[in-house]
């Protein structure tokens, strides 16, 4: 017996996991500083809504980016609970995230919580983010652990640029193989 797949499921689950793709990009992008992956993320005519900031996604990404080499020294996103409701080339997704900043003054770490509310678009077969509400519900503090420091340097390169080791290609550089 053959299973044939059902086309419109199958473009159902591609379209699902571009849609999760290009949330990942903006997470990664933020977190790297990295200018053109978070662009990659958006349409060029895209809304961005983080309460504090509303405006394009160029001006977004301005503010943004200030903003995070002015009060840190990196930060890590998070995305974890995820409902996409697909209707045609338009989806409407909520995102649960979690943002960790690594502060350059007063409390150590802060930690962010909230939803990511985005409407996305697919043109010309690409989904990207049309319009975001970014939705803070909690801030915290988090304070130096009393814990031997980890030594970072040993593993890889840490960097909020494109030095940063995830960016290695291949990942096994003659460097690392020395080590």
């Amino acid at each position: 017996m053959t299973i044939v797949p059902d086309p419109r499921r199958l473009q159902e689950l591609i379209d699902r996991q571009d849609i999760h793709d290009a949330l990942l990009r903006y997470t990664r992008g933020v977190d790297r500083l990295d200018e053109d992956l978070v662009r990659s993320a958006y349409w060029p005519d895209a809304i961005d809504d983080h309460g504090v900031f509303r405006g394009t996604a160029e001006a977004f990404i301005t503010w943004a980016f200030t903003g995070h080499r002015k009060a840190h020294h990196g930060e890590q996103h998070y995305i974890m609970n995820h409902t996409c409701d697909l209707d045609g080339d338009v989806a409407h997704t909520e995102t649960y995230f979690v943002m960790v900043g690594r502060n350059r003054s007063g409390t150590p770490v802060t930690l962010h919580g909230g939803r990511y509310i985005d409407q996305l678009e697919k043109r010309d077969g690409e989904w990207r983010i049309a319009h975001r509400v970014s939705m803070v519900e909690w801030v915290g503090g988090v304070t130096e652990p009393d814990l031997p420091p980890v030594r970072r340097e040993e593993n890889g390169v840490v960097a909020r640029d494109r030095t940063d080791t995830s960016y290695d290609r291949p990942l096994l550089t003659e460097a690392r193989r020395a080590r």
